[in-house]
């Protein structure tokens, strides 16, 4: 007979759906799990606010691995956060704990879980060519150039994902393959553990989108945009993948003089709404998970209860 595989429980769910406030709960209910932070926004030790990183008495109850491991001048990939994952899980196990894998980016959790095709290594010259072509015709025609070379990458990936048509453009120009042809080719890896996924799902969007609102203008109270400025001062290059993210990315382009605060803040509203519905889409498909409700009162009871039944059988 086969040796169980360990477990490994993934907390998943869109932007502001009170992930991060559940999974304290949860450590507080059950000691036996540790937080593994699956967040390409929290790895970054210069994104703080606009990251929605847990603070510091928060990390000093509930410790997350996986959290402040780069400097934003240094791209991270799904590649190597597979890497850095396994070795934090295993870290984790070897304490006799269960890990508890928490965050919003989706890639990372299909990364562990599914495996990863083989693609190249960033290419910082094509990725400044793509993104000087972008800023001449529009993100649009570049859409259209993917269309005509890889058609089923166009139809996943949004004319308003930049981050993700730029990849795709990118795999392209590098190997001469579409992006589409390396996810067909690769092997699924064989996961050495055994994975429960909990969704955080809102039963209503409209709960979600008032979240996500709330939640952006209580950041900018904090001092997101100083934060911001902080890095502006910094002359950093603008494309690099840390910048891009939502929030950082309209308040960046707000201080380069692009528009006023009052459009900053709806268009980071809008992108953050955006990256939640495609956080949503990703979820609907995902294989065997539970699925609970982020705005019911009893949440943490329910995934404590559901949690304790699956641990202690």
């Amino acid at each position: 007979m086969e040796p169980a595989k360990p477990l490994v429980v993934c907390l998943m769910g869109p932007t502001a759906a009170g992930k991060t406030e559940l999974a304290l709960e949860i450590i507080s209910s059950l000691p036996e799990f540790a937080i593994i932070s699956v967040d390409s926004a929290m790895v970054y030790r210069e994104l703080n606010i606009g990251a929605a990183k847990p603070s510091l008495a928060e990390l000093r109850k509930a410790p997350h691995q996986l959290i402040n491991t780069r400097s934003i001048r240094e791209p991270y990939s799904a590649a190597e956060f597979v890497k850095d994952a396994k070795q934090a899980i295993n870290e984790v196990i070897q304490r006799h704990q269960i890990p508890l894998l928490v965050g919003g980016t989706m890639l990372y959790f299909r990364a562990l879980q599914q495996g990863l095709a083989e693609l190249p290594m960033a290419d910082m010259t094509i990725r400044k060519k793509i993104a000087m072509e972008a800023q001449q015709k529009g993100w649009q025609a570049l859409h259209q150039q993917l269309a005509a070379v890889d058609p089923e990458a166009a139809k996943r990936i949004h004319p308003n994902d930049p981050q993700r048509l730029q990849r795709a453009l990118e795999v392209y120009y590098v190997t001469h393959k579409p992006l589409t042809t390396h996810f067909e080719q690769s092997v699924i890896n064989q996961t050495t553990y055994q994975f429960i996924n909990l969704g955080l799902l809102p039963e209503d969007r409209a709960w979600l989108h008032n979240k996500i609102a709330l939640r952006f203008k209580a950041m900018l109270a904090q001092g997101l945009i100083q934060e911001v400025e902080a890095l502006f001062k910094q002359n950093l290059d603008s494309h690099l993948p840390a910048l891009r993210t939502v929030g950082y990315r309209q308040i960046w382009q707000y201080l380069a003089g692009q528009y006023d605060q009052t459009m900053m803040i709806e268009k980071a509203i809008a992108a953050t709404r955006q990256l939640a519905k495609r956080q949503l889409t990703w979820l609907r498909s995902w294989p065997e998970l539970k699925q609970f409700y982020c705005e019911d009162p009893a949440l943490a009871k329910k995934v404590i209860e559901y949690l304790s039944k699956h641990i202690r059988h």
